[in-house]
């Protein structure tokens, strides 16, 4: 069970994107990709059968997942996640800061 999954809301903790906010695109073993974060400049090649242009595409980057932390919104700042298991035996992820679980 990953600490960040897809769909979280995350802060950028540090780089070129420090501070910035964002949602989980993907996760791929210890990387994540993030709306909108680590943009890059790739060169396209045009290829007319499939309908693509060519030129200079702007596309999100994968960050690694030790530069991210999990967003708590009752702090509104980045956080540390534990897990715990709840009595009806569901394993769940919490903010290790103030205790409230992430997963409902």
């Amino acid at each position: 069970m990953n600490r960040i999954r897809k769909g979280d809301q995350i802060v950028v903790v540090t780089g070129k994107d420090k501070g910035r906010q964002g949602t989980v695109l993907n996760v791929a073993d210890d990387r994540v990709l993030v709306e909108t974060i680590n943009m890059a400049k790739k060169h396209a090649k045009a290829n007319p059968m499939k309908g693509v242009e060519g030129g200079i595409v702007e596309k999100e980057m994968p960050l690694h997942i030790s530069n991210v932390m999990l967003f708590n919104p009752i702090t509104n700042k980045g956080d540390r996640v534990g897990f715990k298991v709840l009595e009806d035996g569901r394993k769940v992820r919490y903010f290790k800061s103030n205790g409230e679980v992430v997963d409902v």
